[in-house]
């Protein structure tokens, strides 16, 4: 899944790297249905644990439709991740067309109380090998 180089933003110590991966065998473009992967890695540079509370997508095709989702963790969770740690998970996202990008934040909570969003980088969803076509 590491075909892409990481995607980096850093917020007040908290690190998140996003690398997405096309997946071709899940893909059926004659159906208009392109699917990519995307690992991510939440890594706590504080000096206190944090916990990631909820999350928050803009997802945009290449025709410009955006779709805002939100919910509470990731993949089922709401990790606690300590200082000098990291939290990695693998989640998935459907376009209907052959590129998009993803950008959001996550809704941190420290152990002294304190709750800030921390920013998901901006990357690319593109298939390998084609010309990225923004509309």
């Amino acid at each position: 899944m590491h075909d892409t180089p990481a995607y980096e933003a850093e917020t007040d110590g908290i690190v998140v790297r996003v690398r997405p991966s096309f997946l071709s065998g899940q893909s059926n473009p004659d159906a208009g249905r392109w699917v990519w992967a995307y690992q991510v890695e939440i890594v706590n540079l504080t000096g206190v644990s944090v916990q990631l509370m909820a999350r928050h997508w803009i997802i945009t095709d290449a025709r410009g439709q955006v779709e805002d989702v939100r919910g509470p963790g990731v993949v089922g969770e709401q990790p606690v991740i300590a200082p000098g740690g990291s939290y990695t998970y693998a989640s998935g996202c459907p376009l209907t067309t052959p590129s998009g990008s993803m950008v959001g934040s996550y809704a941190m909570t420290d152990s002294e109380g304190r709750s800030f969003d921390a920013a998901i980088p901006a990357f690319s969803l593109d298939v390998p090998g084609q010309r990225r076509v923004l509309n």
